[in-house]
């Protein structure tokens, strides 16, 4: 009589509907030891490359925003000039979105982001060498290269942790805001202790490069991207028909748009408003941020098990209702109670990226939703960093930029109420 194959955790089991022609009734295939160590170390590398890469996603934001005022007076920007600066990053997130898939598709997910993390470093080190032209130059580099990593990073996510989709979105959350404080809170000493805001803002480039070797470690040795090899992605399906898509598009967009707004301005608003210095701006700026940390831990293993995310996105939106109502009437008043509730309501974003994904049953659709939500999302977002500098340009006041950031939130909370129903694309 032959023994019957041993079947234990190393071992897997193809039925007969599965297995191959030919193949007898059972298949076994066992992996041994060594590589089950070797696949888990691969996904631990993996996990550590997402989030060392989602550190580097909002530094070339925040870091310029901190010492704004030093580079208008420097570079003799005027006003119009730098809404136009600090409305680049967004402009670029959602003209570069559009083309995010192509990339994936012809260099694979995990190829395309090597090439963004490169690409990030390069534009960081351009934009602090010379005069205008290169800071605008090197932020159009550097917020292309963060536009690719935003479509990107969320499909690798999906396609290689799909049972951790929660858990790695939060951690990279949790990163993208943690990196983001960093550099809202340190970016004016090293300013002080380096002499400029040039080898301030540009140190951040070591950042971006200790990214680009942890991603490449972290995916060297993996011959498949997700559910297919480089080239052989599946093309995502349009989704331009689909109303889901369109009101989860509006709610990240908008989301966006108050965000980057955040941090192009608050450090600008606190300081003339609040009558607060630029150091304690940038710390109140990196308070905002850094409360996205635990926020992003918790809030998309959260809303990924519940069926549905709307208490947990009117909380959140309400926070920041609170906290800009109060920079409107009485700045001087808190001006720390109000940045920690702003902070409070970022924290909207994870659960904006963890929509994303449950509004989709593939990748291939996670694709085609990331890369639309956030091609017209940020299209939409890059304009609130312009329009609330050029109100505060032509008004001599913050108060009309206030007004507007308001009356957003209020149309945020509509279509979030909308978005976070459980439904499919």
């Amino acid at each position: 009589m032959t023994a019957e194959p041993q079947h234990d955790d190393r071992c897997s089991i193809e039925h007969p509907a599965t297995a191959p022609s030919g193949a007898g009734a059972v298949a076994v295939e066992c992996r041994p030891p060594a590589r089950r160590v070797a696949t888990v170390a691969g996904g631990l590398l993996l996990a550590s490359g997402v989030v060392l890469a989602a550190a580097n996603l909002r530094p070339a934001v925040t870091s310029l925003a901190v010492v704004l005022p030093e580079v208008q007076q420097v570079l003799g920007l005027s006003t119009d000039m730098t809404s136009v600066l600090t409305a680049l990053p967004t402009l670029c997130f959602g003209l570069v979105a559009m083309i995010a898939p192509l990339a994936a598709r012809r260099l694979g997910s995990r190829g395309a982001i090597t090439l963004a993390l490169a690409l990030l470093t390069a534009g960081l080190l351009v934009r602090v060498l010379a005069g205008p032209t290169l800071l605008v130059a090197g932020t159009f580099v550097a917020s292309s290269a963060i536009a690719l990593c935003n479509v990107l990073i969320p499909v690798v996510v999906k396609e290689s942790f799909p049972g951790r989709i929660g858990v790695v979105t939060g951690a990279y959350s949790a990163s993208l805001a943690g990196g983001g404080a960093l550099a809202a809170s340190v970016t004016a000493p090293i300013d002080g202790a380096l002499g400029g805001w040039r080898p301030a803002v540009g140190s951040w480039a070591l950042l971006a490069a200790a990214a680009l070797v942890a991603w490449w470690l972290g995916t060297r040795g993996h011959s498949r991207d997700g559910a297919g090899r480089r080239g052989r992605h599946e093309a995502p399906r349009s989704l331009l028909r689909s109303p889901l898509a369109w009101v989860v598009t509006g709610f990240f967009g908008l989301q966006a748009l108050v965000a980057y707004t955040v941090m192009s301005w608050l450090p600008q608003i606190l300081r003339e408003t609040a009558g607060i210095d630029a150091a304690t701006a940038g710390v109140l700026l990196a308070i905002v941020l850094v409360i996205g940390v635990p926020i992003s831990f918790f809030a998309p293993p959260l809303a990924a098990r519940a069926r549905s995310q709307t208490g947990m996105v009117v909380a959140l939106l309400l926070c920041g209702l609170v906290g800009f109502g109060g920079l409107l009437v009485a700045p001087t008043v808190a001006p720390g109670l109000w940045a920690l509730l702003i902070g409070v309501a970022m924290g909207i974003f994870p659960v904006a990226l963890t929509l994303l994904s449950l509004r989709t049953r593939t990748g291939a659709d996670t694709a085609a939703l990331s890369a639309m939500a956030q091609s017209f999302g940020y299209l939409i977002a890059a304009a609130g960093p312009f329009l609330v500098g050029v109100l505060r340009g032509n008004t001599g006041s913050w108060t009309a930029s206030l007004l507007l950031i308001v009356g957003i939130y209020a149309l945020q909370l509509v279509l979030g109420v909308l978005a976070s129903r459980p439904r499919h694309v």
